[in-house]
């Protein structure tokens, strides 16, 4: 099996939309919306792409990953640094190296910034993922998410 990474493209978010399905499906705190999800891949996908990327995982013609970051600035570090969101396999190809390469591409996508640091959430009680990110040397923090919604 080969699998290539690619920059993702408006013709892909058909694709796409099926694995954020699957993601939402294991979190505990969001729900999946077809119309809500395309609309923000539109967004990661419009633009210049100077300060967010989306990453897609093929095999064949088939879009089998995806992972998104986007730059912020940190003030903790007087600096850029990118957050990653939105990485998932289909559960037919994990385990099979895909999620690394697409961390590994957004890596380098972020050392080409000049970006130092990368951060990211994850699922708490997720503990497959939470060792999957620990093997791939992500330290976790004691800092916690909170969310508020401006609707």
């Amino acid at each position: 099996m080969e699998i290539f990474i690619k920059d993702a493209r408006p013709a892909d978010i058909d694709q796409m939309v099926p694995l954020l399905a699957q993601l939402f499906a294991i979190e505990q705190d969001f729900e999946f919306n077809s119309e809500v999800q395309t609309r923000g891949l539109r967004l990661m996908l419009d633009g210049c792409g100077k300060h967010r990327t989306v990453k897609v995982a093929w095999v064949n013609d088939t879009i089998v990953g995806m992972c998104t970051a986007q730059a912020q600035i940190s003030m903790l570090q007087g600096a850029i640094n990118a957050v990653v969101n939105d990485l998932i396999v289909d559960r037919a190809y994990r385990k099979k190296g895909v999620a690394t390469l697409l961390l590994s591409a957004i890596e380098r996508w972020a050392a080409n910034k000049g970006i130092k640091c990368i951060s990211l959430l994850a699922e708490k009680d997720d503990q497959d993922r939470l060792d999957f990110y620990s093997e791939q040397h992500w330290e976790r923090t004691s800092l916690i998410c909170l969310v508020k919604s401006l609707n």
